[in-house]
């Protein structure tokens, strides 16, 4: 399944494979640019787990454009042929999954006719539940084998299927209604306006006039593209930033905080605190080892 599915990844090949039937588990590091149209070999769940980008797909009269960052999610229907353009690399997990897994959760689990049952075309969501499957199932195949993968993979499997039978199907799947939306052109220029200046204090009026709009109708455009406002994506942005300093830096507290647009230690470590639940300096001890 995983290398035909796009010549432009990358396959992780390192650590383990889990032995299992029914699930496959890949790292793919998704090239920028356009993708040729091609079909999903089997029923796929994809969970961005780094990078930034635009992300557009298109395929039998369905158009979909979200930004991407760690945390979105997509499905990818078997058989479903799509076109994908992406602004940049994105690192993802992809889960493919045989198409039996979803008929027997039809059948097993709802008690529905499985041939009425099919994956819908999904994405630019950000659904927790998937996102720490993903996370999970592929964070074994990087620790010592056990007795016990084989029976943690089929039960986080069989929720997985069960999850996406309740949530992703064509009949339960509802994409958001976007009356209107700003171009992908305008949404990057403010993106790439955000990672060059993080350091500096960024006011919505700024921003929004990268996008050439108001205030208002810019704030309500980029919250219905991404997902969040303007000013919290700022600060989810400068913490995420100041993850890698801590954890690839000796700079001190202060000077990360600095470095990264927060003003001063005591603010930095309250959104630090409220973004992540730790502290800079416990965030940093328990990374570092």
């Amino acid at each position: 399944m995983g290398d035909r599915r796009r010549d432009t990844s990358l396959v992780h090949v390192q650590g383990r494979a889990v032995e299992t039937l029914d699930i496959v588990v890949e790292r793919r590091i998704n090239g920028a640019g356009s993708h040729d149209p091609q079909a999903y070999p089997c029923n796929e769940l994809i969970v961005m787990v780094g990078g930034q980008a635009l992300v557009e797909r298109s395929g039998e009269g369905v158009d979909e454009r979200c930004l991407a960052r760690a945390g979105t999610g997509w499905t990818g229907p078997a058989g479903f042929l799509e076109k994908a353009v992406l602004s940049d690399p994105i690192d993802c997990v992809h889960l493919c999954l045989p198409s039996g897994l979803i008929d027997r959760s039809a059948e097993r689990d709802f008690e529905v006719d499985a041939s009425k049952v099919e994956l819908a075309f999904a994405g630019g969501f950000n659904d927790r539940f998937v996102n720490e499957v993903a996370q999970a199932l592929w964070g074994l195949s990087e620790q010592p084998a056990h007795s016990t993968d084989r029976l943690f993979v089929e039960g986080l499997t069989a929720a997985l299927v069960a999850h996406v039978v309740k949530h992703y199907t064509i009949d339960r799947w509802k994409p958001k209604a976007v009356p209107r939306a700003v171009d992908s052109r305008r949404l990057k220029q403010v993106v790439d306006y955000i990672e060059a200046n993080l350091v500096e204090s960024l006011a919505l009026e700024e921003l929004a006039a990268q996008a050439c709009l108001s205030p208002f109708h810019f704030s309500r455009l980029f919250k219905e593209a991404t997902g969040t406002s303007p000013l919290r994506y700022v600060t989810d942005r400068r913490v995420e930033a100041a993850k890698v300093a801590l954890t690839s830096e000796d700079s001190s507290l202060i000077d990360i905080a600095l470095d990264h647009g927060f003003g001063s230690l005591d603010h930095f470590i309250r959104v630090f605190r409220r973004s992540t639940g730790e502290t800079p300096a416990r965030y940093r001890r328990q990374a570092l080892g």
